[in-house]
């Protein structure tokens, strides 16, 4: 168990800068504190003591601003970043080494029983304000964009932005009239699909503006 919170600890002051020491990200970080309570959640919530799990879930909310079900499974390494308003459904799955910043949701679609909430692949980062919505997965490596709304699965290895989100690029390879951002998510880096089709139009309009110009000079 110390083994893993150390190793946790160290991965938290890997992906963030600010970390100046392992005292402040265990005094500190609320995503530490909201992952750590949510240990004890889901281990009563696996052994059916749902209420408790329950109440141990609101404690965390209330104290972090962080609303993890404690149903979801969660693997080694979720970072979650400055936290306020993350939400994470109860058949959420998230894998290893996921970072997630604020306002982020990992939500339902539906009323359904059973799966109904995305499943995201190790190494994944998602951004502020992202809200990933349904029963799909999200792939390894992959890339949320800021405020994106993602609706279906993502391929492993693409960054996702838009609303609703679209794949931009994928395997390192763009699919977007910019460049591909960089490891580490450069929100400043992300293309913006409706921007380049804007600015396409823009072009077309004026080469047609400029045949009409060429035609009326002819008569």
């Amino acid at each position: 168990m110390f083994s893993q919170l150390r190793r946790y600890i160290r991965s938290i002051m890997r992906r963030d800068p600010a970390a100046k020491s392992a005292l402040e990200v265990i005094l500190c970080y609320p995503g530490f504190h909201a992952v750590v309570i949510h240990r004890v959640a889901h281990f009563f919530y696996r052994h059916g003591w749902f209420l408790t799990a329950r109440l141990i879930s609101q404690f965390a909310r209330f104290l972090t601003a962080i609303e993890i079900h404690p149903g979801a499974k969660i693997s080694e390494g979720l970072f979650i970043d400055h936290g306020g308003g993350v939400v994470i459904g109860e058949t959420a799955e998230i894998g290893r080494n996921v970072t997630i910043y604020q306002g982020v949701t990992l939500g339902g679609t539906g009323k359904e029983k059973e799966k109904r909430h995305p499943t995201i692949g190790d190494n994944v980062v998602i951004s502020t304000g992202a809200k990933v919505l349904g029963s799909f997965t999200v792939g390894d490596n992959s890339r949320i964009g800021a405020g994106s709304v993602v609706l279906k699965a993502v391929p492993p290895n693409s960054t996702v932005v838009g609303v609703p989100g679209k794949v931009v690029a994928r395997n390192g390879q763009k699919l977007a009239l910019v460049d591909e951002a960089d490891i580490d998510l450069r929100h400043d880096l992300l293309p913006d699909p409706v921007a380049e089709m804007m600015s396409n139009m823009q072009a077309n309009i004026e080469l047609l503006e400029q045949r009409v110009k060429a035609l009326e000079n002819k008569d």
